[in-house]
């Protein structure tokens, strides 16, 4: 079993945060950019989302 500190890690194209490697992006590592679903939902040039009710 690896250590996280011995986990590859990438920086975060939207917020600028380190993120480290998940068991879930072990086949897309090389396309995964985004920390979260959220920083992937407002990256920079995306269309704003209208919120609900307006």
């Amino acid at each position: 079993m690896r250590r996280k500190p011995d986990l590859p890690s990438k920086t975060c194209l939207t917020c600028g945060r380190p993120f480290a490697w998940r068991r879930k992006w072990a086949r897309v590592w090389d396309e995964v950019r985004y920390c979260s679903e959220r920083c992937r939902r407002h990256r920079a040039g995306a269309a704003p989302v209208p919120e609900p009710g307006r």
